[in-house]
């Protein structure tokens, strides 16, 4: 059992909240976020820090980190503050639901991976990865640091996905296919060849927006 710092206090923190206290042996301890953004001293019960501060009042050496953050900005904001809290010299948690489905998957740190996902064998997933709930992600894949599936993705067998990538919900990916590196795949889009590096794919057979998303975090 691990005593844990949250980072958040907003929806996907709470959900954190609640998933860590009813299906998992951790202890929360604290919630954190930037200190501007402080309105209240206390959320569920428990002290909210300000991030600046974190390191000297729950001392990295007795207690764990989590920061289950949304994809906003391609998942950068969230790679921001996993960097700075390793930087204090905080390790990770990881939380699998208990009602996910995995076949000895290598999985990475800060990973939040909720209800009815199916992990098929010999697929990895790196750091700092959310899975939402009812995904399906197919045998001999590769998920790379820093990505987001939403609710109901297929993602088949041998894909390789890179880093900061984003799945809408009801998205759907040929196997033996590459995601380039900040992909964006819309709701409902089906990806059938390899993608571009910062674009965003909608419909179905899904084609490429034109322009691309920025790749400098703002």
């Amino acid at each position: 059992m691990a005593k844990i710092i949250i980072f958040g206090v907003l929806d996907t923190a709470e959900l954190a909240h609640y998933y860590l206290t009813h299906d998992s042996d951790h202890e929360i301890a604290a919630f954190t976020i930037n200190r501007q953004y402080i309105e209240n001293e206390s959320f569920k019960g428990l002290p909210v820090v300000a991030f600046e501060d974190v390191e000297n009042l729950f001392p990295p050496s007795q207690y764990s980190f989590f920061a289950p953050m949304t994809g906003r900005n391609m998942n950068r904001n969230r790679e921001a503050i996993y960097n700075q809290a390793k930087a204090k010299g905080y390790q990770f948690i990881s939380y699998i639901s208990s009602k996910a489905t995995l076949f000895g998957n290598t999985i990475g740190d800060n990973c939040f991976i909720l209800e009815d996902n199916t992990i098929q064998p010999f697929t990895t997933i790196g750091n700092n990865v959310v899975l939402w709930s009812g995904n399906h992600i197919g045998h001999h894949g590769q998920i790379k640091d820093h990505v987001f599936f939403t609710s109901h993705v297929v993602l088949s067998g041998h894909c390789v996905v890179e880093s900061y990538s984003f799945f809408g919900v009801n998205s759907t990916i040929r196997d033996y296919t590459t995601i380039a590196q900040g992909t964006l795949v819309g709701m409902a889009s089906a990806i059938t060849k390899e993608t571009e590096e910062w674009g965003i794919y909608i419909g179905n057979p899904a084609k490429k927006v034109p322009g691309k998303l920025s790749h400098e975090a703002y």
